[in-house]
């Protein structure tokens, strides 16, 4: 399957558009492409308990599994400013490494659609901790 990651960033952008951060004011827009070419896109959701804030990424992700997909080809994550685009945070990028393979790609782009980072699952999360480090 061919990735069209403009179409991802497109969709990211568009879903960016209804992120709810009235505190830290920093829209992010993220698109899923699932192995069967569905799309899943997510947005920040913030709240004012900080820690009951949801990410992009992972409402993408949550999104998917809660429909039934378990296998991700690629992920299209915008915020920030053309040359600061934002990228996953930790807590994203256990996430994104507990369902995707280290080698799946993973294009940053600032809001306005202009790639920033194109990058992998296991670039941004190096010596990760999965399921394989569990004793059988």
């Amino acid at each position: 399957m061919d990735i069209d990651i403009e179409a991802l960033i497109a969709e990211a952008r568009k879903v960016a558009e209804h992120s709810y951060s009235p505190y830290s004011r920093y829209r992010v827009g993220a698109a899923l492409l699932a192995a069967d070419g569905t799309i899943y896109a997510g947005c920040n959701v913030e709240n004012a308990s900080y820690g009951l804030t949801i990410c992009a990424e992972r409402a993408a992700v949550f999104k998917a599994v809660g429909e039934g997909r378990r296998e991700f080809k690629a992920l299209a994550l915008v915020a920030g400013t053309q040359g600061n685009a934002g990228t996953p945070c930790g807590a994203c990028r256990q996430v994104l490494a507990e369902f995707c393979s280290p080698d799946m790609p993973v294009v940053c782009a600032a809001l306005d659609g202009t790639i920033a980072l194109h990058t992998s699952v296991g670039d941004l999360l190096p010596h990760g901790f999965s399921k394989a480090d569990f004793v059988s």
